[in-house]
């Protein structure tokens, strides 16, 4: 790659436009920039949610999520080029699995928040399930795949959420003012 972002104030997204990488330009509020500007953000808060965490494991982790979600804004930036895999499905699947089975049964909603490494990953599960709504309203051939990532990836967030909480969990107690 050269040096392509060598110049970033173009001017050229004044007039409330936008370009994608196919060189073709649509109106800032499209359904297709919201959702990449929704998947942008996402990345930023995975970014963030990762400079929270100690666990080794976790930041790798949110670290190569952030890549695939890089990747997944250029999909839908580029049109007829998915990047985002049955692989990369499989991969969240098994390391949900994993992680989950290291934690103790759940019975009770969890309440999001305790430290900020807990609440950090709360925020970007809610954040990703805002990007996988985004992308839902496009019905566009080109998000199915990212759809799908986004859906697990929520689940991956929740579940690392428990395990940054070290058993140390905030639960739900229904009506509690009321007992």
């Amino acid at each position: 790659m050269g040096n392509r972002l060598s110049k970033i104030v173009t001017r050229t997204g004044d007039d409330g436009t936008t370009g994608l990488s196919d060189g073709s330009r649509l109106p800032k509020t499209d359904a297709l920039i919201e959702a990449m500007g929704t998947v942008d953000e996402l990345n930023s808060v995975v970014g963030f949610a990762e400079s929270q965490q100690t666990n080794p494991v976790l930041r790798e982790a949110l670290v190569a999520i952030q890549h695939d979600l890089f990747d997944l804004g250029g999909a839908l930036s580029m049109p007829g080029h998915p990047v985002l895999t049955d692989k990369h499905i499989e991969e969240i699947d098994e390391t949900v699995s994993r992680w989950n089975a290291t934690l103790p049964p759940l019975k009770d909603f969890i309440l999001p928040g305790g430290t900020p490494a807990v609440a950090s990953l709360h925020m970007a599960r809610t954040v990703c399930r805002r990007a996988e709504r985004r992308l839902i309203a496009i019905e566009d051939a080109r998000t199915a795949d990212g759809r799908i990532y986004l859906n697990r990836l929520s689940d991956l967030l929740f579940v690392a959420a428990r395990l940054a909480a070290e058993g140390q969990e905030r639960l739900w107690s229904p009506n509690r003012r009321n007992s």
